[in-house]
């Protein structure tokens, strides 16, 4: 595992995190406790192709990021490490300059998008983010990476659409969520970073509530769990205990213990916020 703070004296240390971590990092920023974790496939014998990232920018801002380089492609460790880093230091530095978050996040977004271009061997990633100013939230993303937000008492309040045909297939209504965990074509995947074509999905502003809880992660996580059992994982108890049995959770579907439940063993990234009271 690295985490790699900027070291730019007196600017907003952003922090990224790639490889495997011996387990969930809990963060104190401002009011809000965070849960960062990444960790590789079980038993693949290669590098973890997700990356994690978040970027503390004081007066209430924060930014939060997860990618998911392409395992059908070259290079997809490389692909979120790149764009996972680019993204974090230009939204630092644009923010630092005085420019609107949002603007920052998408100049952030395309940077990243040209970085991951320019490594010339064909790669792509995911990227889901969020920016929260305040309390108020606003996600960004390309892939099928997510974000959800679930209120303490369960209330599902937001859950990004996977940029996916059977993501698609779900936002439509033809769909269910638990039916698309089962579908055969769950790993394709229509829009990445990497491309001339990529595009960035942008959400409305939410407010959160106290003792809400934001989900950024991977597809390992939304694959495995529906986002009904990922809301009774996160929504109570203390933070670090949630997101411990959201994982020991994770790892047990791809274990396939239950038959009669989807199993798809992959790369695990998230990054877990509470508001606090």
């Amino acid at each position: 595992m690295s985490a790699d703070p900027s070291e730019d004296a007196g600017q907003p240390r952003h922090r990224q995190w790639t490889g495997d971590m011996a387990g969930p990092e809990l963060i104190r920023s401002g009011a809000a406790d965070l849960i960062v974790f990444t960790e590789r496939c079980p038993g693949i014998d290669r590098g973890n192709q997700d990356a994690v990232g978040l970027v503390p920018l004081g007066d209430g801002r924060l930014v939060l990021a997860v990618a998911d380089g392409a395992g059908g492609q070259p290079a997809g460790d490389r692909a979120s490490e790149s764009a996972i880093r680019t993204f974090c230091e230009t939204v630092t530095q644009a923010a630092t300059e005085g420019h609107p978050l949002r603007e920052a996040v998408l100049q952030g977004f395309d940077r990243a998008n040209a970085a991951v271009l320019g490594l010339g061997v064909g790669a792509a990633t995911t990227l889901v983010v969020a920016e929260l100013e305040g309390w108020t939230l606003r996600t960004y993303h390309a892939g099928d990476s997510r974000a959800l937000v679930s209120g303490q008492r369960g209330l599902l309040k937001l859950l990004t659409a996977a940029h996916s045909p059977v993501g698609h297939a779900v936002q439509a209504g033809i769909l269910e969520e638990d039916e698309a965990l089962h579908h055969e074509e769950l790993h394709l995947v229509s829009n990445m970073l990497g491309g001339d074509d990529m595009r960035v999905e942008m959400g409305a502003p939410l407010d959160l509530a106290n003792r809400d809880t934001v989900l950024l992660a991977s597809d390992g996580v939304f694959d495995n769990l529906g986002p009904e059992e990922i809301v009774e994982h996160v929504r109570k108890g203390p933070l670090d205990q949630a997101a411990a049995g959201l994982i020991a959770a994770i790892g047990h579907r791809m274990a396939g213990d239950d038959p009669a439940a989807p199993s798809k063993p992959d790369d695990v990234s998230l990054i877990c916020l509470r508001r606090s009271r």
